[in-house]
């Protein structure tokens, strides 16, 4: 996996998750995704930017634009240290939360994601890859 060009993004305040979606759009765009792979990446971007935000204590988005032949898209690797997630299997589940949203973060983002994946462990914090591509 070679990015073509990479940048960092953190998340510490509600401006931060708006910033995550100015720069993945930007780079959605220049890797040459149409509307509707830009809208998705940039909406489950925004999911996850907020769960690092709110449940991750803050945390740190690394967003990269990649070729892979014949693939090209835009991945995203988000970071935190904060307390990690018991239950992935339910965590996952749709209508699952543990704070007052609808519980369709996680499950919404892995749907609208060509790669999902997500790992974490209590106290020790999250990590969550996404990527989307044509």
């Amino acid at each position: 996996m070679n990015p073509t060009w990479a940048e960092v993004v953190e998340i510490r305040q509600a401006d931060d998750v708006v910033r995550v979606r100015q720069a993945v759009r930007a780079r959605a765009v220049q890797a040459g995704l149409g509307l509707v792979d830009q809208t998705k990446i940039v909406t489950a971007a925004s999911e996850i930017a907020r769960n690092t935000l709110d449940y991750g204590l803050g945390g740190t988005v690394r967003i990269e634009t990649f070729t892979e032949p014949p693939r090209q898209g835009v991945r995203l690797f988000f970071e935190d240290q904060g307390p990690g997630i018991a239950d992935l299997d339910k965590a996952l589940t749709d209508g699952f939360t543990t704070g007052n949203g609808l519980g369709l973060g996680l499950s919404g983002a892995r749907r609208l994601s060509n790669e999902f994946d997500l790992q974490s462990r209590p106290g020790r914090g999250t990590r969550v890859v996404l990527a989307r591509w044509k």
